[in-house]
């Protein structure tokens, strides 16, 4: 739950919550978990499952779209105009329940343990042979003719 609406979020997901006050990059803890599956087992919190959080990583603070809303009531001079757009925050689900994505300093360590096979260099492309140039026939303007005038 954030701001009093609940989302249902999976590793990787990318959600849009009301405004956050959080910097950019940073990672923020969403407690009150109301409901956790892992697949095998469904935990259902009374009212919040106990010693599950979730870990988001704030990307953006975009804001919404633009609402409007009109009341207009004919012949009695009512026309209320009201409208603005929500400040959000966009975040990017990185654990649930202390299970998380594998950052990018993980993903390196493992690239570097991996050992580089020998490799050959890729054959150089064949090039083209060249287009024979398609002959253009050049023909000769045509001309209006005119009616001569006998004198």
């Amino acid at each position: 739950m954030s701001g009093g609406k609940q989302y249902r979020v999976a590793l990787g997901d990318r959600i849009l919550v009301d405004r956050l006050a959080a910097e950019l990059g940073s990672s923020v803890k969403l407690g009150r978990v109301l409901l956790f599956s892992d697949g095998d087992e469904v935990r259902v919190g009374n009212p919040v499952v106990d010693g599950l959080d979730v870990d988001a990583k704030v990307l953006a603070h975009p804001r919404g779209p633009r609402i409007e809303s009109l009341r207009y009531k004919s012949k009695k001079r009512v026309r209320v105009h009201r409208g603005g757009r929500a400040d959000l925050t966009a975040l990017e689900i990185i654990a649930v329940g202390g299970v998380g994505l594998e950052t990018a300093t993980e993903t390196e360590e493992k690239a570097e343990a991996k050992p580089k096979r020998g490799g050959r260099k890729a054959a150089p492309k064949k090039s083209a042979a060249p287009k024979a140039e398609a002959k253009t026939e050049t023909k000769p303007a045509r001309r209006r003719s005119t009616k001569k005038e006998s004198e």
